[in-house]
C-alpha cells in the first residue's frame, strides 16, 4: 500500500499574503469548515501574534469542533533579545490554544547574517531552543525550513545543521522550504536524498515536508517530485494557489495527482468529489473570479470545442480528457464555436432536451448561422443562453413573449462636479398591448436594463428574481477607434441557475441590448419549462 501522505493548507494564513486576496474572520471559518469536510489534515489559521484578525480567528475557532482536521497556529523562532518563556511570539502562539504549532526558522546563512543580524551559532541556538519549549506544550510541532533549497545550495553545511538543531529541538517533522520559489525539478530529488542521508547518519528519523511558492511556476510539479522520490510525509501548499507574489503550490492540482495518478493514500481520497466546490468557495469569500482555465476545476478544465475533439470524446472521454471530471466535482462541457461541428449542436441539443436528428436539414442551417454570426464578433462560449435561443428560434420552438419597436438613452451632465444623469425611453408590446416606460439608471446599460423590467415586469413577474451579475465589453478590433465593434457579455442568474448572453454592434448600448433581451427571454424561456414540468408531475 502507498504511504500516506499529510496534506497541510496554509489558504488561510499564506493565501491571504496574496494581492487583493482578503477574507474576515467569519470567511476563514467557513474556508476552514469546508477544508475540514474536504479531509484536508492541517489547516493553517494564521500568525496570532501578527494581527487581530488572526486573534480574533483562534478565538472563534475555540467553538468550532473539526471532524478532521486539526488547527495549527503559526509563528516565528524567539526573538534573539527573549529567552523562550518571555517571547510574546511564543506567548501567542500558546494562547490560540491550537492543537499544532508550526515554527519557521532561518536556513540560509545569508538570511540569518543579514535579516536577523546574529551569528550563525547564535540562529541555531534560537531554533533548538523555541522548539524545546514549546515541545511538551503543544500536541503536534511542525519545523518549517524557511528558505532551504536556497540556503542548501548556497551553503549545505549550514542548511544541515539548521535541521539538526530542529531534530534536537523536538520538531515532529521537517517542512523544506522553497521559500523564493526559484527551484526546478529536477534538484527536489537529490536534495532531499542528501538530507535523508544526513538525518539517517545522525541516528534520526524524522518525516520530511514539503513547502513550494510558485515563483517558477515549479511548485506543484516540485511537490509531487518530493512525494515521488519517497519519505516526504507533508505537502504544503493553498487552495487555488493563491499566495505571496506568484503563489504558493496549488492543492487543488496537487491533491487529485496524488490520488489518480501516484495512488498515494490520504484522508482527501474519500470526498475528493467535493475539491471543485471547495476551490471555487475560497474564491468566492475572496470575491476573486475563478480561473477558468485552472487544471481539474476550472470551468474549462474539461471542455472541448473543435468538432473533432467533440466527436471523439461523445464515443469514449479517455480520448481527450486524462481524468473523469465528475470525480473532482467538475464536470464537462461542449463548447459552441466557429469551430463547432455537428457533434456539438447535436450534444446541446440534447443537453437541452431539443429534438434535432442528425440528418435534419435545420442542423445545417444552426451551423451555417452560427460561424456567420461568429465572424462579424459574437462568440458563444461563455454566452451559451444565447445560442440555445438562436436554436429554439431555429427550430420554431422560441415564443415571442414581447416585441421591441424603439428605445433611447440619453446622458445629462449638467454640473462638471456631479455623475451625469441617465435616463432611458422604451417602448414595445405585448400581446397587442403598447408600453411605453422610462427609468432612471447608474449609466445607460443600468438605466436601459430598468426601464426593460419596468414593463415587463407587471406582464412577466418572475423578472423580479432575475439579477444582473456581471457584465463586459470587448473592443473587437481597434483598427477603426471608437467605431470598433464591441462585444457585450451579460451574466444573469436567478433562485436556480446562471446564464451567459451576448451582444455585437458598433453601437455599445445596441450591443447591450442585446444581451439584455436575450437574458430576459432566456429566463422566461426558462420559467416556461419549469411550469410545464410542474404540470406534468401533477
Amino acid at each position: 500500500m502507498a504511504h500516506y501522505v499529510e496534506l497541510y493548507d496554509t489558504t488561510l494564513r499564506d493565501g491571504t499574503q496574496a494581492e487583493n486576496f482578503n477574507l474576515s474572520v467569519d470567511d476563514k471559518v467557513r474556508i476552514a469548515l469546508a477544508l475540514d469536510n474536504l479531509g484536508i489534515d492541517f489547516i493553517e489559521g494564521g500568525w496570532p501574534g501578527s494581527n487581530p484578525i488572526s486573534v480574533e480567528f483562534f478565538n472563534k475557532m475555540q467553538n468550532v469542533q473539526l471532524k478532521h482536521a486539526k488547527l495549527a497556529a503559526f509563528g516565528s523562532t524567539r526573538h534573539i533579545k527573549n529567552s523562550p518563556d518571555q517571547d510574546p511570539n511564543l506567548a501567542a502562539l500558546l494562547s490560540a490554544k491550537t492543537p499544532v504549532v508550526t515554527i519557521f526558522g532561518k536556513s540560509w546563512d545569508i538570511h540569518v547574517t543579514e535579516a536577523l543580524f546574529i551569528s550563525l551559532e547564535d540562529n541555531l541556538q534560537i531554533i533548538s531552543d523555541t522548539l524545546a519549549f514549546l515541545k511538551p506544550r503543544v500536541e503536534h510541532l511542525f519545523y518549517d525550513a524557511e528558505h532551504f533549497f536556497d540556503g542548501f545550495k548556497n551553503n549545505r553545511e549550514y542548511a544541515l545543521k539548521t535541521l539538526e538543531a530542529a531534530v534536537d529541538g523536538g520538531a515532529e517533522t521537517l517542512i523544506l522550504c522553497d521559500t523564493n520559489g526559484g527551484t526546478l525539478p529536477h534538484e527536489i530529488g537529490p536534495i532531499i536524498s542528501q538530507v535523508n542521508e544526513f538525518l539517517s547518519g545522525l541516528g534520526k528519523s524524522v518525516p520530511l515536508g514539503i513547502h513550494s511558492h510558485n515563483d517558477s511556476e515549479t511548485a506543484v510539479a516540485n511537490s509531487i517530485t518530493a512525494v515521488s522520490v519517497g519519505k516526504v510525509k507533508q505537502i504544503q501548499g493553498t487552495i487555488n494557489g493563491f499566495g505571496e507574489r506568484c503563489g504558493n503550490a496549488n492543492l487543488t492540482s496537487i491533491i487529485p495527482a496524488l490520488v489518480f495518478k501516484l495512488g498515494v493514500e490520504c484522508e482527501v481520497r474519500k470526498h475528493i468529489e467535493q475539491l471543485n466546490s471547495t476551490s471555487r468557495l475560497v474564491n468566492e469569500l475572496a470575491n476573486l473570479p475563478h480561473n477558468r482555465y485552472q487544471p481539474y476545476v476550472g470551468e474549462s478544465a474539461f471542455a472541448h470545442k473543435g468538432g473533432i475533439h467533440v466527436s471523439a470524446v461523445k464515443k469514449n472521454p479517455v480520448t481527450y480528457e486524462h481524468i473523469t471530471p465528475d470525480k473532482i466535482g467538475n464536470i464537462r462541457r461542449i463548447l459552441i464555436s466557429d469551430q463547432s461541428g455537428r457533434s456539438n449542436i447535436l450534444h446541446k441539443a440534447k443537453q437541452w432536451g431539443l429534438k434535432l436528428n442528425p440528418d435534419d436539414p435545420i442542423l445545417a442551417t444552426i451551423i451555417s448561422e452560427l460561424k456567420e454570426l461568429e465572424n462579424c464578433g459574437y462568440q458563444y462560449e461563455g454566452a451559451e443562453a444565447s445560442f440555445e435561443l438562436l436554436m429554439r428560434k431555429a427550430m420554431g420552438l422560441q415564443r415571442n413573449y414581447f416585441k421591441f419597436e424603439s428605445f433611447r438613452v440619453m446622458n445629462h451632465k449638467y454640473r462638471m462636479d456631479k455623475p451625469p444623469l441617465t435616463e432611458a425611453t422604451i417602448r414595445l408590446f405585448i400581446g397587442g398591448n403598447e408600453v411605453h416606460t422610462a427609468a432612471m439608471g447608474d449609466g445607460p446599460v443600468n438605466a436601459l436594463d430598468a426601464a426593460i423590467r419596468k414593463a415587463l415586469t407587471e406582464y412577466y413577474p418572475c423578472l423580479e428574481e432575475m439579477v444582473l451579475s456581471d457584465y463586459k465589453v470587448r473592443v473587437l478590433s481597434g483598427e477603426h477607434g471608437t467605431q470598433a465593434r464591441v462585444r457585450v457579455l451579460v451574466e444573469s442568474w436567478d433562485q436556480y441557475c446562471s446564464w451567459g448572453t451576448v451582444g455585437v454592434s458598433v453601437n455599445i448600448i445596441e450591443a447591450s441590448w442585446q444581451a439584455l433581451v436575450d437574458a430576459i427571454n432566456y429566463k422566461l424561456m426558462k420559467e416556461d419549462i419549469r411550469k410545464a414540468d410542474n404540470l406534468q408531475e401533477l
